[in-house]
């Protein structure tokens, strides 16, 4: 996660939180003169879409205030879905079994892009079978994370677990 998206999620997490919700993670995703603001919200019982307009409306109050971001850009609200994107380390450990695609900032041991079962977390490393050996991935290092949509409830065709 980028700096820029660090300081969104500290200006934003208490206003998501004070309405009932998590803030599961933002994405600041810079496209020329116009960029696209992601908030991704949680909660158990799950996310409507009268829940992203009320969150919506709350952040954009706050982002008017704030002004964390030059230019135009786009603000959506949504829930991070089923094959959802891991941003930060506590939430590794709510997908422990699961198959998780990891792509790295730098290659660690040639290689920059993982797929394999999410087996633990040992202090600040992400620990991934892949075939018959264990990486040890340090979060720190890790661009990105996403939770492998199982294909028995609408997956990529792989055979359900």
């Amino acid at each position: 996660m980028s700096g820029r998206e660090n300081r969104l999620r500290e200006l934003l997490g208490p206003t998501v939180e004070a309405l009932g919700f998590e803030l599961w993670g933002v994405e600041h995703l810079a496209q020329g003169r116009h960029s696209v603001l992601r908030v991704y919200i949680e909660r158990p019982e799950g996310i409507s879409v009268d829940d992203c307009a009320a969150v919506s409306e709350q952040v954009s109050a706050v982002l008017d205030v704030e002004d964390p971001i030059n230019g135009e850009y786009t603000l959506e609200v949504s829930s991070p879905g089923l094959d959802r994107r891991l941003f930060a380390l506590a939430q590794y450990g709510r997908y422990l079994g699961e198959t998780i695609d990891l792509r790295l900032r730098s290659p660690f041991e040639g290689r920059r892009k993982f797929r394999g079962l999410l087996k633990g977390v040992e202090g600040e490393d992400v620990v991934v079978q892949v075939d018959d050996h264990e990486y040890l991935l340090p979060f720190d290092t890790i661009d990105k994370a996403q939770v492998e949509l199982p294909a028995d409830i609408g997956g990529n065709g792989r055979e359900a677990r």
